[in-house]
């Protein structure tokens, strides 16, 4: 590493933004040095907000049916070896009943968007999980919805919605989807659903075909414009029924400096270290959370539909990312210097504007 990526990275940790030619700089010269220190940066950043705080959120994938054809996903329309199947209320019903009494206090409901999960099915479940759980939050991952929908779904009790920009340049937004789908639209609903009072997520696949330095530094562009509550990045990996079957994993480096990145944009933001970065590596999750990540993400979903929802290869769906078992996640996060906490670990930016 050299000074001048040193101060790149003391003015990042400084005024938590660069130019998008800063960005690019940062990305294409950053070493391992250069990342151990980002990675310290970030996670002394995160314990002064968060403490030592990892939040947990319980997900619920609800359906692996899609009407999209996106060209890296392995739920995607044309995939017919894609093992369809879809939960009902009172399966999902069952699913929070369990996380509650593990100890989850946030339900992530996600899915392929799936026709029959309509404003009136959607609105039913949600009231019911309020409901049931009173002192619960329920995040939706369910898609692209018109302005309507989002206010239909927040009205009947959602508190949170994800849904990933996967990039904020154009061209490249337009390698990744079918043409039906339109970077425009993606753009509107994240506005409409910060509008609609939503706790919002956004975020990106590291390493997804056509990524470049500049595309990257857009992102992060975009990302420090937009202050998400949350923000879920994880290593593109590919699946091998789709059109990007050849293309290379996204990689674990990349991944990390990232996170480390972000957490010094947005120092309270949500940071999740995701499932795809447990499946790269081994010790992914705890390497995120090292490098600034704060949230873990335990799968609820019934065990026998856990493989088919299927975004990528080898998804890890078994085991110690399981909610069942909270105890083993627990003792690894420990072992790192971290605690699992029980409650809905609601967003730094949400609650300061109250």
């Amino acid at each position: 590493m050299d000074a001048c990526e040193r101060e790149l990275i003391e003015k990042l940790e400084g005024e938590n933004t660069l130019s998008e030619e800063e960005y690019v700089q940062l990305i294409e010269n950053g070493d391992e040095e250069a990342r151990e220190l980002l990675a310290l940066k970030a996670s002394e950043k995160s314990k002064s907000v968060f403490k030592n705080a990892i939040y947990t959120r319980g997900l619920i994938e609800i359906s692996s049916f899609c009407k999209n054809n996106c060209l890296y996903c392995g739920i995607r329309r044309d995939n017919t070896f894609a093992e369809r199947y879809r939960l009902t209320g009172e399966e999902i019903f069952s699913c929070a009943e369990e996380g509650y009494e593990l100890g989850f206090r946030t339900f992530v409901l996600q899915g392929g968007e799936d026709l029959h999960y309509t404003d009136d099915v959607l609105c039913g479940i949600i009231s019911q999980i309020k409901k049931n759980h009173p002192d619960c939050a329920v995040t939706l991952s369910m898609g692209e919805r018109s302005a309507e929908s989002y206010k239909a779904l927040r009205d009947a009790g959602a508190d949170r919605y994800l849904l990933r920009h996967e990039t904020a340049d154009r061209v490249h937004y337009n390698t990744l989807h079918p043409r039906e789908m339109s970077f425009d639209n993606r753009m509107r609903c994240l506005r409409e659903l910060k509008e609609t009072g939503y706790q919002v997520g956004c975020g990106f696949m590291v390493g997804s075909p056509g990524q470049t330095s500049r595309t990257l530094a857009k992102d992060l562009m975009f990302i420090r414009e937009f202050k998400p509550d949350m923000c879920g990045i994880g290593p593109f990996i590919p699946h091998r029924n789709t059109p990007f079957a050849g293309e290379k994993t996204g990689t674990l480096e990349m991944t990390l400096f990232l996170l480390s990145v972000i957490r010094l944009m947005l120092p309270g933001v949500l940071l999740p270290a995701t499932t795809a970065l447990g499946t790269i590596h081994p010790r992914g999750r705890e390497l995120g959370i090292l490098a600034g990540a704060n949230v873990v993400m335990p799968n609820l979903s019934p065990a026998a539909v856990r493989k088919k929802y299927e975004l990528y290869d080898n998804k890890i769906c078994t085991g110690e990312e399981s909610a069942q078992c909270r105890d083993c996640l627990e003792e690894r996060i420990k072992t790192i210097g971290y605690r699992l906490v029980v409650d809905r670990g609601d967003s730094v930016y949400y609650m300061e504007n109250k």
